[in-house]
C-alpha cells in the first residue's frame, strides 16, 4: 500500500461528476488496484475513490497548470468503464509504501457465523427455487459467505452481515467484481443479508444492483412466537 499525503485537487467524471477544491488529503494506493482519496473528517469514509481494476498514469501539467501550481496529474482510469479520476498535486508532503501481506480476512462474530448456517440451510429464503452451492466460497480477496443458484440456474453471492452497513455493500461489491470474471460463474449477482440495513447501506446496494434481504433471527431458530404477536 502507498500511502501519499498531499496538497492536491479531485476531479471525477463518470455516472456523475464531483469537484474537490485544492485542500491537504490523504491519498491510499492498494495493492488491488483501487485508489481512495481521504480527508481528516468523516471517519472511514473516502471522499471520492476508484475500484479496482484501474490503472494510474502520471503526467505532466500543461503550462497553464503548472503556472498555478501543480507539480504532477494523476489520471486513474477504471478498465471496465469510462469513470476517469483525476488528482493534481501541487506538493506532496509524505510518501511512503508499505507491504501488509495477505489479510486473513474479516473474522465473524457468533451471530454471523450462526446466520451463515441458518441461511444455509434454509436458502429458499433468499427465493423460491434457489439452491445452496456451498458456503465460504474462496475468491482471491477472501470468501464469499454463500454461493447460491437461482430458479434460472445463474449464480448469486451472498453476504451476510449482524447489522448492514456500506462496508458491508463494498465488501461484497469487490467478490462481485471478481467472481464476474470468472466465464464458470459469470454472470453473478449479489444478495446483502443482515438482521438490519442501514439506508445507506440500501441505497448504495440498490445503485449496484445488490438485492437487500433482512434476516429475522428469531424466526430463523425457531423462537418466534406467532401466536404472541399483537400484529
Amino acid at each position: 500500500m502507498r500511502l501519499v499525503i498531499a496538497r492536491c485537487s479531485v476531479d471525477y467524471a463518470g455516472r456523475l461528476s464531483a469537484h474537490l477544491p485544492l485542500a491537504t488529503r490523504l491519498l491510499l494506493l492498494k495493492a488491488d488496484g483501487s485508489v481512495l482519496v481521504h480527508s481528516d473528517s468523516l471517519s472511514y469514509k473516502p471522499l471520492n475513490w476508484m475500484s479496482p481494476p484501474c490503472t494510474v498514469s502520471i503526467i505532466e501539467p500543461d503550462p497553464g497548470q503548472a503556472d498555478a501550481g501543480v507539480s504532477e496529474i494523476w489520471k486513474v482510469t477504471q478498465a471496465k468503464t469510462a469513470d476517469l479520476l483525476v488528482i493534481s498535486i501541487h506538493e506532496i508532503l509524505h510518501d511512503s509504501a508499505h507491504e501488509l501481506g495477505l489479510d486473513p480476512g474479516l473474522q465473524k462474530d457468533g451471530v454471523e457465523a450462526h446466520l451463515q448456517k441458518l441461511l444455509a440451510e434454509q436458502i429458499e429464503l433468499v427465493g423460491h427455487g434457489y439452491r445452496l452451492v456451498r458456503r465460504e466460497y474462496m475468491t482471491a480477496i477472501g470468501p464469499v459467505d454463500i454461493l447460491a443458484k437461482d430458479d434460472a440456474c445463474a449464480s448469486v453471492a451472498i453476504e451476510i452481515k449482524r447489522r448492514g452497513d456500506i462496508d458491508g455493500v463494498e465488501q461484497l461489491t469487490r467478490y462481485l467484481q471478481l467472481m464476474n470474471r470468472d466465464p464458470h460463474l459469470a454472470p453473478v449477482t449479489g444478495v446483502f443479508a443482515a438482521q438490519e440495513i442501514k439506508p445507506q447501506a440500501r441505497t448504495l446496494a440498490q445503485d449496484r444492483g445488490i438485492r437487500c434481504l433482512v434476516l429475522d433471527y428469531d424466526a430463523m431458530r425457531g423462537l418466534d412466537d406467532s401466536d404472541s404477536r399483537l400484529f
